[in-house]
């Protein structure tokens, strides 16, 4: 074949695939498909159609936080037999939890649930793999170098089958089920910020003294002088400033500046979080399934401050661990 052949089929393909007749057929279901589902198809380029499927679910994934430094402190079967060790653990406890395993990445894993019961199983399961991690798997680390990230988030996703039809040993490697959907962004990137410390930048700060009380005078005993302290950034500070043209020296804007202080300030840009993160849906779906559960009661999860780019809504963190699961 030559290139230019190759190009003509391809911008035949995919000139049909987008076209306007090119239809997409959605079937709702309550269970999370598999790869082998007949009702969700490859795209039909003779009948210009397509089948897919939409659930409402939850969606967790999991990983490895730093894999990028275990990769360069350990030896490459070390690293290895972790993965393997790690990815067998989840995928126990997805399974227990009645959680579909629906793609591993690397040391990445991603869950989804049945509609039935998706709160419960997806948060129970968040527990389930927190407390593995920390006690099982990281015991066999002398430096407690094993944490994982957790990230939840629930809504409708639309599953479509992508790939071509190809035989052989490569099979496997050319097909794929794509799940399209916010829930899975968000879960994805709640994983991403899910157990990190604290990040936060130390800037200069100027402290100013300004009289609220104008007309008091300290030296004549009239009024009560009142002062009011402003926090303000240096540059702000400086513009507020201004040479006098008969003293030459600076002055303030303001009559009723009277002093500075310059001192250093943090500020913190990103918060300490926990293993897993969700949701305001998943922890309030949770909470209406499983009201008296310790969690709950306990309060384990408090809302955090977080932005996670496509989603507006609240973020709660927690360290959740079941006690029965510790080694």
């Amino acid at each position: 074949m030559t290139l230019e052949k190759l190009r003509d089929e391809i911008s035949d393909e995919v000139s049909t695939i987008l076209a306007s007749d090119f239809s997409i057929e959605v079937r709702n279901t309550g269970t999370v498909p598999h790869s082998s589902d007949p009702a969700i198809t490859f795209p039909n380029l003779d009948e210009k159609k397509q089948a897919t499927k939409l659930i409402d679910t939850c969606v967790l994934y999991i990983d490895i936080r730093r894999s990028t430094v275990l990769n360069l402190t350990h030896k490459p079967q070390t690293v290895a037999k972790l993965y393997s060790a790690f990815v067998r653990a989840m995928t126990r406890c997805a399974r227990y939890h009645q959680g579909h395993v629906r793609g591993i990445i690397g040391d990445r894993v991603m869950v989804l649930f049945d509609q039935q019961d998706a709160f419960k199983n997806a948060v129970e399961c968040a527990y389930s793999m927190n407390t593995v991690s920390q006690h099982i798997i990281n015991k066999h680390f002398k430096q407690n170098e094993v944490e994982c990230g957790i990230g939840i988030d629930a809504g409708k996703m639309l599953v479509t089958k992508t790939g071509v039809r190809k035989k052989g040993v490569d099979q496997a490697s050319y097909r794929n089920l794509v799940w399209l959907g916010r829930p899975a962004n968000v879960a994805s990137k709640l994983t991403d910020l899910a157990n990190k410390p604290e990040e936060n930048i130390t800037i200069p700060m100027v402290s100013a003294g300004f009289r609220s009380n104008p007309f008091a005078n300290a030296l004549l005993s009239i009024g009560t002088p009142q002062w009011e302290w402003r926090e303000i950034f240096p540059h702000e500070f400086v513009q507020q400033l201004s040479v006098d043209k008969f003293s030459h020296r600076l002055v303030h804007s303001s009559p009723n500046f009277q002093s500075m202080i310059v001192y250093n300030s943090t500020i913190v840009t990103t918060p300490k979080t926990g293993p897993i993160l969700m949701t305001e849906k998943v922890w309030s779906g949770y909470k209406e399934a499983m009201p008296n559960a310790n969690a709950v009661t306990g309060g384990y999860f408090n809302e955090i401050k977080l932005s996670v780019p496509g989603y507006q809504g609240k973020i709660f963190s927690g360290d959740v661990f079941y006690p029965a699961l510790k080694k």
